[in-house]
């Protein structure tokens, strides 16, 4: 199995040195320190499960690599749209597209079902621009349970949590995703297939929609924004009101809001993804996680007042953050 990992950062890395090692062909895409660091001295794996390193092939050019069984998609979903040039050497004529993203994909209504079977959400894939990239037919979503770091160039630090799930946008059981699910699990992951993957992209959603945002805007980690009463009980409503946009799609998350509270503070003093991309100059993923849902919530006529308050807000900081 040939698999190239386009943006091979701390998930991107963690995944191709966990595939390597089970003796799949792997090929690490990035750039910079941490390229170069991952060439010299492969990419090494600190993990409470045990260390360990790997030397997969690692560049800065796809056209070196070529076409690949599975392309798994390590970037940020704010950067599929211009990832054409990376990602067009890599694609044969079935080449898998494994995206590993947080929020509603853009291929999130493709085969669907249903009345919404087909549509177009605006905020993930604004005119067309990322299926233009990344046609649907390719994709094979991915739910990342596990948290890593990039500690420093080559290094990943892995945290907790070893599970990616995947599954087929028709919720099929397909040949490629068994493929890949059994790789992953030579590597010492979980990955298991599974029939309606929505589910668990609502029930990752419900964390990040919330979290997310509010830890940017107050600056706090995941246990100071549970322990506050005031931004739980926010957070709470927030969690309240995905729920009720992912049920008027037909999605049950099957986890209480109070049990996913519980298991973020049980997290500690974590900075989100998105705190931390403020805090280093990045561009904000909040299309993914709030623009779409209050889109969604648009289409099915949920009321979602409170999304919409956070997202005006930590929309102008993003903004702002930017500029």
């Amino acid at each position: 199995m040939k698999v190239a990992v386009l943006g091979a950062g701390a998930i991107g890395a963690y995944v191709g040195a966990a595939l390597h090692r089970a003796g799949a062909d792997v090929h690490l895409i990035a750039r910079g320190p941490h390229l170069a660091a991952m060439r010299q001295h492969g990419v090494r794996v600190r993990s409470p499960r045990g260390d360990f390193t790997a030397h997969p092939h690692a560049t800065d050019d796809p056209a070196e690599v070529g076409p690949a069984d599975f392309v798994f998609l390590g970037l940020k979903a704010n950067a599929y749209a211009a990832c054409g040039p990376l990602i067009a050497p890599l694609l044969g004529a079935t080449t898998a597209v494994v995206a590993a993203q947080n929020g509603i994909p853009w291929w999130y209504f493709h085969r669907h079902g249903g009345p919404y079977d087909g549509h177009r959400v605006e905020s993930v894939d604004p005119n067309g621009a990322v299926s233009a990239v990344l046609a649907p037919e390719r994709a094979v979503g991915c739910v990342v349970y596990a948290a890593t770091e990039l500690e420093g160039p080559g290094v990943i630090r892995h945290l907790e949590g070893t599970r990616f799930s995947i599954g087929e946008p028709d919720r099929s059981v397909s040949t490629r995703c068994v493929a890949f699910s059994e790789a992953m699990q030579a590597g010492g992951l979980k990955c298991p297939v599974e029939p309606d993957l929505r589910n668990d992209i609502w029930l990752k959603l419900l964390g990040n929609i919330s979290f997310n945002p509010i830890s940017a805007l107050a600056r706090a980690t995941m246990r100071q924004m549970c322990l506050h009463g005031g931004t739980r009980k926010v957070i709470e409503i927030m969690m309240t009101e995905t729920l009720a946009v992912a049920n008027a799609l037909g999605c049950e998350v099957g986890v209480s809001i109070e049990r996913r509270l519980a298991g973020a503070e049980r997290v500690g003093d974590h900075r989100t993804s998105t705190l931390q991309d403020l805090e280093r100059g990045k561009p904000l993923e909040l299309d993914v996680l709030l623009a779409a849902v209050v889109e969604l919530a648009d289409i099915t006529g949920v009321e979602v007042p409170t999304l919409r308050t956070v997202h005006a807000i930590s929309d102008l900081l993003a903004l702002r953050s930017a500029a």
